[in-house]
């Protein structure tokens, strides 16, 4: 028993191949030579029962390794067997299938790790690790050499299954059948996500890394949608009445759309970064987007929107085209203006979402030197239209506004006095730019006008 213990008091010397093969003859050697831990010549190891030995084994970490060990007693021969995980490193398709000849591997959680080459290689694998019949799976084949095709084999017991390849490989679910599997992690390969889906009739959560093309996501069972993705081309394409939660990170394309009708979905996180920059109108560019929101009713829209160069490659979309929005109580704007006027586009996007509660304007001014064909000028295409300051639209929900860099200029004051016109505002907060002085014209503006509004609690902070 001494024995035993010290060999498994650092597993992980055991993990390489050389090691079982030195522990067995050292057992043999012991069993030939000693008269056993208490001099009476029984064999307390063998003796065991065999779910202490499974713990033992399962200290070891490596399959290989834990099957070796059953040279150490025909009585331990398939004890590796009852392992709850099991992990495989570059073990070849024929080990496998001589594994698998004698007994069936029950109640498994497999890890295979892979850097053969070959796609046929890895292709035999993954046909022979089904062949296992896990209840969980992780394979992992990240070297494969060319560009082909490997098909998804059935997994009949499988809950679980994370598969990661390559850019080169595509996978194809043809066939496959995966009648109770629950969780589907899919990463770095090409695949058509509606042919997968429709082979998965119990389909929980999936996760897709990578894929390389559109996602296109019908199920009726689905709850958790994971897409973490660079769209070159295509977009999302989501129709699943019971999903609850949907997480997207993604790099988009100018001709990037997605539909989602969720009716159900709760638990929304989006974060979008365009690749070429996307007009949101006739001055301003739209070059990231975020969205939070853990209820139907409220969230958080982030958008952070520049003033383009002159010699931009900008493309025209309208946000609304682009994307399907939930409701949402908060909206954030960082905008780099580089010294241009940006009320006017906010008033537009005030107009497209008037039902928020809250607003914060964050504003960066990144060019302190313009060229002369870059530069604000009286009739600049931002300050357009040129009525924006007298009109008139019912903001019904909006009751909070805070505006960071505030330098107080006439345009800004003009935007806070019509948002008092336009809303039943509770609270304002204004955020002098470093440089500003609380005596300056701009700022007495705007204390004159919080004073008109002695309902409102408004604060002036000087940085």
């Amino acid at each position: 028993m001494t024995l035993w213990l010290k060999a498994f008091a650092k597993p992980y010397v055991l993990c390489a191949p050389w090691s079982c093969g030195r522990v067995a003859a050292s057992a043999r050697r012991r069993r030939r030579n000693d008269q056993g831990a208490d001099g009476d010549g029984v064999d307390r190891i063998s003796d065991l029962p065999d779910d202490l030995l499974v713990l033992f084994l399962a200290r070891l970490f490596c399959g290989r390794a834990a099957a070796r060990t059953s040279v150490l007693s025909r009585r331990w021969r398939h004890v590796w067997r009852r392992l709850p995980k099991l992990r495989l490193c570059n073990v070849s398709p024929s080990a496998l299938q001589a594994a698998m000849a004698d007994a069936p591997l029950t109640n498994l959680s497999l890890q295979y790790y892979s850097n053969h080459r070959s796609l046929a290689a890895a292709a035999s694998l993954l046909l022979n690790v089904a062949r296992l019949d896990p209840m969980e799976l992780n394979f992992m084949a990240q070297n494969v050499d060319r560009d082909g095709t490997i098909e998804l084999p059935s997994f009949t017991r499988a809950t679980c299954v994370d598969l990661l390849f390559n850019s080169h490989v595509t996978l194809t679910a043809r066939g496959g059948e995966c009648p109770v599997l629950e969780k589907l992690a899919i990463a770095r390969c090409r695949i058509g996500t509606s042919a997968l889906i429709w082979r998965c009739p119990q389909l929980r959560v999936l996760q897709i890394m990578d894929s390389y093309d559109t996602v296109k996501v019908h199920s009726t069972t689905l709850e958790e949608l994971d897409v973490v993705q660079i769209f070159r081309v295509g977009g999302v394409e989501v129709m699943a009445p019971e999903l609850k939660k949907f997480h997207l990170k993604a790099y988009l394309h100018k001709d990037f759309s997605m539909s989602l009708l969720a009716p159900k979905v709760q638990d929304l996180s989006w974060c979008c970064v365009w690749i070429d920059s996307v007009w949101i109108d006739e001055s301003w560019c739209l070059s990231c987007l975020s969205l939070v929101s853990k209820e139907s009713d409220s969230g958080v829209l982030r958008l952070v929107i520049h003033r383009p160069r002159v010699d931009s490659v900008v493309h025209s979309r309208s946000l609304t085209e682009i994307f399907q929005f939930p409701k949402f109580s908060v909206l954030e704007l960082h905008l780099d203006t580089m010294g241009h006027v940006y009320e006017a586009m906010v008033l537009n996007l005030l107009k497209i979402w008037n039902g928020i509660r809250r607003l914060k304007l964050v504003i960066y001014k990144t060019g302190v030197t313009l060229p002369d064909d870059e530069a604000c000028t009286p009739n600049c295409p931002c300050d357009q239209p040129q009525n924006w300051k007298s009109q008139n639209i019912f903001l019904r929900g909006l009751e909070e506004v805070e505006i960071e860099n505030f330098e107080g200029s006439g345009h800004e004051v003009d935007l806070l006095k019509l948002l008092f016109r336009c809303a039943l505002l509770k609270k304002v907060v204004v955020k002098l730019e470093s440089k500003v002085s609380t005596s300056s014209k701009g700022c007495q503006d705007t204390y004159t006008l919080f004073k008109a509004n002695p309902s409102v609690e408004c604060n002036v902070i000087q940085a």
